[in-house]
């Protein structure tokens, strides 16, 4: 199988994961918003969408875009889009505008962005999959760049997310520093593979490997922390809305897959 469409591949299965988050997360954080706006719905339906199409996208061998997966993912980052116009308005409509307090209780800026991205990451290997075997480039570039810089940019806007909830947790527990030490440095590290000359990157495909285990790990946490709410587990339908939100993590895992794909197309460029 051509590599381009391997990494394809890997970009479906990343955008997959990604909806998975997206739409398990959307669900409770609307839900708890009672769905006052119908506009809540959309994520739901996009993410689901988008999860379809990763999964099948992912087992699609063949080097030709699927032009209803890419309308789909298309859908998915015109929602992200205005979610995070409807967010901001959320935010901005509060008294204290864009104060530290609305920023942490008002609707969060950045969730929006990981349907974005889901959505993105799709359409970056749709887009790959038209590409020729030899020499496959988007945007004007080679293709491992291009992918590697998509990673990368990700990776910072989720951190941006989880630092700023984090923030607001106080960083009670020393773990909570983490996603913000390793998705940076990882960010950093696709962004010198992108600029850098192609070759072997041994210590960034480790520190990506790190980001995508950083994913599992924070869900364990997440899990934790809401076993330690009043009632723990057994108070599952209250915790799990006002506990820590147990499927955000995963997001590093799915950019770092996706991350690892672009290494493998990078290496082999001029």
């Amino acid at each position: 199988m051509n590599k381009h469409v391997t990494a394809a591949r890997s970009f479906n299965h990343s955008s997959a994961l990604l909806a998975w988050s997206v739409l398990a997360d959307s669900t409770v954080e609307h839900y708890r918003g009672l769905f006052k706006n119908k506009a809540m719905y959309t994520p739901l339906v996009s993410a689901t969408l988008s999860l379809m199409a990763g999964l099948h996208g992912g087992r699609d061998k063949r080097p030709a875009t699927h032009r209803i997966r890419h309308g789909i993912y298309k859908f998915a980052v015109a929602a992200g889009v205005v979610g995070t116009g409807f967010h901001l308005y959320n935010v901005t409509n509060r008294e204290g505008d864009f104060s530290w307090n609305n920023l942490f209780y008002a609707a969060p800026l950045g969730a929006p962005t990981a349907l974005l991205l889901s959505g993105g990451l799709g359409a970056i290997g749709e887009r790959l999959r038209n590409q020729p075997a030899h020499d496959p480039r988007l945007l004007g570039m080679p293709a491992g760049r291009a992918l590697a810089l998509a990673v990368s940019a990700g990776l910072l806007g989720t951190t941006a997310e989880v630092g700023l909830l984090h923030f607001r947790g106080a960083f009670q527990h020393r773990a909570m520093y983490a996603p913000i030490i390793i998705a940076p440095l990882a960010a950093a590290l696709m962004t010198r593979t992108a600029l850098g000359r192609p070759r072997e990157q041994p210590l960034t495909r480790l520190w990506l490997r790190l980001t995508a285990l950083l994913g599992f790990v924070g869900m364990g946490f997440h899990a934790r922390g809401i076993a330690r709410c009043q009632g723990g587990w057994r108070n599952w339908s209250q915790n799990v809305l006002s506990g820590p939100p147990l499927p955000a993590p995963p997001s590093f895992t799915a950019l770092a897959w996706a991350g690892l794909a672009a290494l493998k197309l990078r290496k082999t460029e001029r």
